[in-house]
């Protein structure tokens, strides 16, 4: 491909954005923008970020914390996240949901190995060893 070629090119659009492999999980989601509570679902996860599915997605470079209830943790697993990518109501179809993906974001090393080991147990229990550890970019455990 040369310049011009790559000067034309189209903006990368879903997956083409993502760092990590995403898996599907629908779990609750809650945040609070401003005085309004919102209650949505995630439609995938992983280990850099997930996807939202709203009807009112949160302006793109938004920075919010949010829960996700994950069963059989005891409490909501608490996240700090930034809006990277939107897709509106006017945009959306079937196979490409009205919301928006979330980067996860940490205060520190050690906070983003903690969540990041929470998440791949999340993908782990919904998915398997083997279909995770794929995804994960790992072997599969023995």
């Amino acid at each position: 491909m040369d310049a011009s070629e790559q000067d034309s090119a189209p903006e990368p659009t879903g997956a083409d954005r993502r760092v990590f492999d995403r898996a599907p999980i629908e779990l609750k989601v809650e945040y609070r923008r401003l005085n309004t509570f919102f209650a949505d679902y995630t439609k995938n996860i992983s280990r850099g970020g997930t996807f939202i599915g709203t009807q009112r997605p949160l302006d793109i470079g938004t920075e919010f914390v949010f829960a996700l209830d994950i069963p059989h943790l005891e409490r909501p697993l608490k996240l700090c996240g930034k809006v990277i990518w939107i897709v509106g109501v006017e945009e959306a179809s079937k196979a490409n949901p009205a919301g928006m993906g979330i980067e996860f974001q940490y205060e520190s090393d050690e906070q983003r190995s903690e969540k990041e080991a929470i998440v791949e147990r999340l993908m782990t229990d919904s998915l398997g060893e083997h279909l995770a550890a794929k995804l994960l970019g790992r072997q599969p455990k023995a």
